[in-house]
């Protein structure tokens, strides 16, 4: 977790805070700022390339930076800036713009990175050197800079805000983020997730390679190359990236080649953070109602059903896995955007923006896996989410995966029936509206409260019949209502469960809504975590 750790506190920091445009070379002037020998460069030979290095043993190229850099704080990492003057494609003075992370702190991989003419395929690489960048604040000994040390990543800048916000970030490993209408960063994705849970530690690949594509002055749409490396994986990547007013759409080939054989390969991988919320309340001892970067994950499965499985920070890690075949998509959503909902005025929690995967090629059977480490806070990403092959990965395998990303608000599709708009919990055995004081029920209960709204509902005839059905994997449901709640133009349904044994293993609730024989909603799905059996009781 160390690396989730090192990059929750440093792009906090460093990555997303709007510094000003800067870059390398222009493309009129590429031969004097891109000093590399000029190379051929296509997505072919790249994918032969990874391919090719798939074949070969691993070679760390991660580097021992100096001491100046080594030992910086975030803080410190945060106040190197780039010289505006030196943007990629400052000179074109159009509608896109590059710039570059410097290395330092744990961002210790050289990511070399090259300007291609997408007219004549011909790519040079642009070398480090501090004459790029100011270091006046940073307290950077530039003496001990010695080298081409490369770059650490790059934010990319699309007009009217050239000069002053970036929209996407590559930033450590193969994490990028991306943001929507808002402006706020979120979540992260990866370009791959190698043994996220498995018998061997997590895998971090780690992009070394960018190649941009010099755009004209009237382009609005960014492709980026990359070759992704790893003790396990080689990988050759095409972003197509379109940052349109309301949210940013990435379009993705990844090509995938196993050096050796991978327990789990973790697709369309995402990393979020949910440390307590309106059904989760065990770490909210804070002002704040709720904090979360991501509130649930939606599943859009291969048959057409809509899953809402809301996020938890449970007190030990869980690991789920949803089989699927040929999914229609997936993500790791913020439905509630309201500030009231959060109370937070540094993070910005309603801001953050949802991140959507829509498959574009046939990814056979496999399944949805999903992560959620305890944490404490709101400092760790503790939630992970990506598609795992069924297929065995053996030594040699190559994968192809074509997705895209939609960065947004809330995702792009969505289900024509009710969804899930909040899920509560708490104390059960009594009556609503007696909640007790002096007198606790005798049993002991938890009690659980799902609201649906959409799809229809505020049509419904009056007097329309609503049937929960729910099915557990332990214990049994009682006390079901269904209530109308005009406030928010749907239903809420509350039930109470009560244990059957003394076992404390997590509790599977489903749960879906219909009117004699159509479906009226989406399934709510919920890990429920029974206290121990001495702890069942109100006083």
């Amino acid at each position: 977790m160390n690396r989730r750790n090192l990059l929750k506190a440093s792009l906090a920091l460093a990555a997303y805070t709007g510094l000003p445009a800067a870059g390398l070379f222009a493309a009129r002037a590429m031969a004097a700022t891109a000093d590399g020998e000029i190379e051929h460069f296509d997505f072919e030979a790249l994918q032969a390339h990874a391919k090719q290095l798939a074949g070969n043993p691993f070679v760390d190229t991660s580097q021992q930076l100096p001491p100046t850099l080594a030992k910086m704080t975030p803080q410190q990492f945060n106040a190197i800036q780039y010289d505006p003057a030196h943007s990629l494609w400052n000179d074109i003075k159009g509608q896109l713009d590059v710039q570059f992370f410097h290395v330092g702190m744990g961002f210790k991989q050289p990511v070399r990175m090259y300007s291609v003419d997408p007219q004549t395929k011909e790519a040079r690489e642009v070398h480090f050197r501090p004459q790029l960048f100011n270091y006046e604040s940073s307290g950077v000994d530039k003496a001990q800079l010695k080298g081409d040390l490369g770059f650490a990543g790059f934010k990319l800048f699309k007009a009217p805000e050239i000069a002053t916000h970036d929209v996407l970030s590559f930033l450590g490993a193969s994490y990028f983020r991306a943001v929507d209408s808002s402006g706020q960063y979120g979540l992260s994705a990866r370009g791959l997730a190698i043994d996220t849970y498995a018998k061997r530690k997590e895998e971090f690949p780690n992009f070394t390679k960018f190649w941009f594509e010099t755009p004209t002055k009237d382009h609005t749409r960014f492709v980026v190359y990359a070759l992704l490396d790893s003790p396990s994986a080689t990988g050759a990547y095409r972003f197509d990236i379109d940052c349109q007013a309301s949210q940013v759409v990435m379009a993705i080939d990844a090509h995938i080649n196993a050096r050796q054989a991978i327990e789990q390969l973790g697709i369309a991988a995402m990393t979020s953070m949910f440390s307590c919320g309106t059904h989760e309340r065990r770490m909210c001892d804070t002002i704040h109602p709720e904090i979360h970067d991501s509130d649930r994950l939606a599943m859009w499965r291969g048959n057409g059903e809509w899953i809402c499985r809301p996020l938890n920070n449970p007190a030990t890690l869980q690991f789920n896995a949803f089989a699927d075949k040929d999914p229609k998509g997936f993500g790791l959503v913020q439905t509630d955007h309201e500030f009231s909902s959060y109370q937070d005025t540094v993070d910005w929690y309603s801001r953050r923006p949802s991140l959507w995967v829509e498959p574009t090629t046939a990814w056979g059977e496999g399944s949805i896996d999903l992560l959620e480490i305890p944490t404490t806070g709101e400092t760790l990403d503790n939630i992970v989410a990506f598609w795992t092959p069924k297929a065995p990965v053996t030594a040699g395998t190559s994968l192809n995966f074509g997705y895209k990303l939609y960065w947004s608000a809330l995702p792009p599709v969505g289900t024509p029936l009710a969804r899930v708009h909040a899920t509560r919990s708490g104390m059960g055995g009594f009556i609503e509206g007696w909640a007790p004081g002096e007198h606790y029920p005798e049993v002991w209960a938890r009690r659980f409260a799902v609201d649906f709204t959409g799809g229809g509902l505020e049509r419904l005839a009056e007097g329309t019949g609503i049937e929960p059905v729910i099915t557990v994997s332990s214990g049994e449901v009682k006390d079901f209502n269904v209530l109308l709640i005009p406030d928010i133009k749907g239903y809420r349904i509350t039930f109470d469960w009560y244990p059957n044994s003394d076992s404390v293993a997590p509790v599977e609730l489903r749960l879906f809504i219909r009117t004699h024989d159509r479906t009226l909603s989406e399934t709510w799905l919920y890990q429920y975590f029974p206290p121990a059996a001495d702890k069942r009781r109100y006083n």
